[in-house]
């Protein structure tokens, strides 16, 4: 398949975006951290932690939360995700779309601002047991108000993870990753709007690596029982545990620049 083929698809909301933090990479300007090591760096950057776990996210956010507090934490997140990324075009474009899903596995802001312009869509993002004890997800609408019922929205943007707005929602500790990965094979911490949705759509890939199993692990519970196809921009050349998993799950690997990938689709949608 083309690239003009996946923007077509896109386009008729076949395919559904799935955003990791190389998609800032996009974007021009100050930007928040890009990737785990650097949101290692910010935060252990605030609080001391032992040099062992200093570079590996998830470690060094549980030893904050063990002996400087939750809050303590979220304060650093919160912090590390102030500066907001001014969307690139291909962000904005995505924004055009209508699509009726689209995942967001980073804490930025960067795709809800360029959603900014609508309000026909919602967000639903993955909420800490710790916090919020029973309750898998929250959602919000486009003016970042709690939503009591189910959205039912044109848009429905999903991060897994959380996010810095609206409300500081992180899923980034040892511990948040270990509740939700007890009860992801089941699909209960998926939200049933999720599910319902990616039952007719394949997922395209921009900005994501999966060398490690936690996004191996999201990508893979949320990809469950959808149509397909699927495609991954991943110019680098796969680790050993990559190259397992996109042949697993059947997708496409695009060994291009994500640079270049977001000019051909943001160009083939101007040229159609």
């Amino acid at each position: 398949m083309s690239l003009s083929d996946i923007a077509a698809g896109l386009e008729r909301g076949t395919l559904a975006p799935y955003l990791g933090p190389g998609m800032l990479g996009l974007c021009l300007g100050a930007t928040p951290p890009t990737d785990p090591p650097s949101l290692a760096a910010a935060l252990t950057a605030k609080v001391a932690v032992p040099g062992k776990i200093k570079n590996r996210l998830t470690a060094a956010a549980q030893f904050i939360e063990n002996f400087k507090h939750r809050q303590t934490l979220v304060k650093a997140m919160n912090e590390a995700f102030a500066v907001q990324a001014a969307p690139s075009p291909l962000h904005r474009w995505l924004a055009t779309l209508n699509a009726p899903l689209i995942v967001d596995t980073w804490y930025d802001d960067t795709m809800r601002l360029a959603l900014a312009a609508r309000r026909d869509w919602a967000e639903v993002q993955g909420l800490s047991q710790s916090e919020h004890f029973g309750t898998w997800t929250g959602g919000y609408d486009a003016a970042g108000t709690p939503l009591t019922d189910a959205p039912d929205p044109i848009t429905v943007l999903y991060k897994p993870w959380g996010g810095h707005a609206p409300a500081g929602n992180y899923l980034v500790s040892d511990s948040d990753f270990v509740e939700v990965l007890t009860e992801i094979d089941i699909q209960t911490p998926i939200p049933a709007l999720v599910q319902q949705r990616r039952a007719t759509l394949g997922f395209v890939f921009l900005g994501c690596r999966f060398n490690d199993q936690l996004p191996r692990a999201f990508a893979r519970q949320v990809m469950k029982r959808s149509a397909g196809p699927h495609f991954a921009v991943l110019p680098d050349e796969p680790t050993r545990m990559e190259a397992r998993f996109l042949a697993e799950q059947g997708i496409t690997r695009m060994a291009l620049p994500l640079a270049e990938v977001a000019a051909a689709l943001c160009g083939a949608a101007v040229a159609a």
